[in-house]
């Protein structure tokens, strides 16, 4: 950071959220929580103050540096300290957090002659035999980005398993368009190795490949920088 020029504060979201089913058991996902630490670790490193929001279940060791930390549970959880944050007016939000798609709704015993009856309890047993769980989708978090972070630079991320590229293109299209971010990190094993950063429309012209993750760092530090006044 140049001297005279106000420290540049970030959000960073990283790993996976989780759903209970009961007292004991949860739906949650592969994310390991590495890419938000070593995205935060390298701002801390530029000189800019972050705030990293990592999820309760990390798996990732560290370490994790932030001037603040705090952690989230379930997707709900997120974004109440999404909102609490917008207030804030930081100069970047990087929602880089695995939020479960679904969460659990009712759980139902399938008897032998096919009915199916609700359950509740803090722990569902075994011997209730085969049991029906509703799942029901969550919010997207990052269609309400906007709203609480109006003038904030917005980056979200989009991971794919299958499709092909053009295909996966468009729905990182749709993902600046419909969600009003200023850019979006297309990976996963449909992109294979490295990743893909798409810009919004007034943005294209950023659209380009990362090798790895030295690589994306470099090209999100650089356009955290333009996008500053």
């Amino acid at each position: 950071m140049s001297k005279g020029k106000a420290q540049l504060h970030v959000i960073i979201t990283a790993c996976p959220t989780h759903e209970p089913l009961d007292e004991v058991r949860r739906l949650t996902n592969f994310s390991t929580g590495s890419l938000g630490a070593q995205w935060a670790d390298f701002l801390v490193r530029k000189g800019v103050h972050v705030t990293l929001l990592t999820g309760y279940y990390v798996t990732y060791p560290g370490p994790y540096n932030a001037q603040r930390r705090e952690t989230f549970s379930t997707v709900s959880d997120l974004s109440s300290r999404l909102e609490a944050l917008g207030g804030e007016v930081p100069d970047a939000v990087f929602h880089a957090a695995a939020v479960s798609d679904f969460s659990f709704g009712n759980v139902w015993n399938e008897t032998e002659d096919g009915r199916r009856c609700l359950v509740r309890s803090g722990k569902f047993a075994t011997r209730n035999g085969r049991l029906l769980a509703e799942l029901l989708p969550t919010p997207k978090l990052i269609a309400q980005l906007r709203d609480w972070f109006p003038s904030s630079l917005l980056v979200g991320w989009k991971y794919e398993v299958e499709g092909k590229p053009e295909s996966l293109d468009e729905k990182a299209r749709a993902q600046l368009r419909d969600n009003k971010t200023d850019f979006c990190v297309l990976n996963g094993p449909a992109v294979g190795e490295g990743f893909r950063v798409f810009g919004s429309p007034e943005r294209s012209e950023c659209d380009r490949n990362a090798s790895d993750r030295s690589a994306l760092f470099e090209i999100l530090w650089k356009v955290l920088l333009q996008h500053q006044p």
